[in-house]
């Protein structure tokens, strides 16, 4: 008779989940592995025997992190209309960051979950900027192989959805609806684009 596994993956997904909220708001240097177990209920064995090092699970958040993000992306649908595809991933950025709060702040905040490989490198480097920039080019007719005409209205762009997600987060926004958000994407996108 097979032996039954002890951890699975719901315990990995909710030890990620705890981790994420303590990476977000503590940073990578306030996670311990015998805080975390007891969160979530399980034993520091078992965070070992799922993730390796204290070092690995903090990678594995930045990864998981990464890796919501870019699904969410990946799951916005690719039209004949380059404009509202655009749009598209404006809103799902804001979905993910509401959706998951803790995993987007492990993303863009000090936490010290860094990328894959541990380290932080140039937003602009990375497969999610990659999607946007890609985005932009279509909106724009240049050659999508031209990554340098799309990459500054696309900084633009990230910043103002970054910024408004953020005020949003925040509870500074006196309405954060979508409608407002889309509003200001528009208004504020139009303006980048033709810049």
């Amino acid at each position: 008779m097979a032996r039954p596994r002890v951890h699975d993956d719901a315990l990995r997904a909710r030890l990620l989940e705890e981790a994420s909220a303590i990476v977000a708001t503590s940073g990578a240097p306030g996670l311990t592995v015998r805080d975390l177990a007891a969160r979530a209920g399980t034993s520091p064995s078992a965070v070992y025997s799922l993730f390796g090092s204290r070092e690995d699970l903090v990678r594995a958040v930045g990864d998981e992190a990464f890796a919501r993000f870019a699904a969410r992306l990946a799951a916005v649908p690719r039209t004949a209309d380059p404009g509202a595809d655009l749009l598209g991933l404006g809103l799902a950025y804001r979905e993910n960051a509401l959706a998951a709060p803790h995993f987007y702040r492990v993303m863009f905040g000090a936490s010290g979950a860094g990328l894959q490989d541990g380290t932080r490198g140039p937003a602009t480097a990375s497969a999610t900027f990659g999607v946007l920039r890609d985005a932009v080019a279509r909106v724009l007719g240049t050659d999508p192989t031209d990554t340098v005409a799309a990459e500054e209205p696309a900084l633009g762009l990230w910043a103002v959805v970054h910024g408004l997600v953020e005020l949003e987060l925040g509870g500074l926004l006196p309405d954060g609806s979508a409608q407002r958000y889309v509003h200001v994407l528009r208004t504020a996108g139009l303006a980048i684009l033709e810049g």
